[in-house]
């Protein structure tokens, strides 16, 4: 029956939109990033205000942005550094309202600058890694996981290309 009184009030959009908000749960959505570097590093940050000393780089979205685009945000306010987010790792929600958002990235370029959040930096072996929070093992292990993947079809990729090229210049 709701549904029928909502079809028949052609409410535009954005109140429609607000009406949903006003009336479903409202979550923080969180994003968090395993950023690797050339050698395949893992990028910690040592955040001033979390209990562990090291942990992976994150924070909250704003209205309307896109969770790749607020990692990167996030993470050039806390360090200075530009990354290039890829692809997603997780998504996963809490009893806090709160819902997770798990993505791996490569770090391009920047020199750190510490933040009133971040005050330092490593980029660490997988093997070698701190203590973290306990769920970002999983993440770093599955971030490598889908680059090794998203590495070999690119790879693939440019030698197809290399030899579609080659073959079009002997022609």
């Amino acid at each position: 029956m709701l549904l029928q009184i909502w079809k028949k009030l052609q409410l535009p959009q954005p109140i429609q939109v607000f009406l949903m908000r006003f009336a479903n749960d409202q979550f923080l959505i969180g994003v968090t990033g395993v950023i690797f570097d050339q050698k395949n590093q893992v990028l910690v940050l040592k955040h001033t205000y979390r209990k562990v000393e090291w942990s992976l780089p994150g924070g909250y979205l704003k209205a309307n942005e896109h969770p790749k685009v607020g990692l990167a945000r996030e993470l050039m306010e806390e360090t200075g550094f530009t990354v290039r987010v890829i692809q997603i790792i997780k998504t996963q929600t809490d009893h806090k309202g709160r819902l997770d958002m798990s993505y791996y990235g490569v770090f391009e370029k920047g020199t750190f600058k510490a933040s009133d959040e971040v005050s330092e930096y490593q980029f660490v072996d997988v093997k070698n890694l701190p203590p973290l929070i306990s769920d970002q093992y999983k993440q770093i292990s599955e971030g490598l996981k889908r680059k090794k993947q998203y590495d070999a079809q690119h790879r693939w990729q440019r030698i197809k290309k290399g030899v579609f090229s080659l073959f079009q210049l002997s022609h």
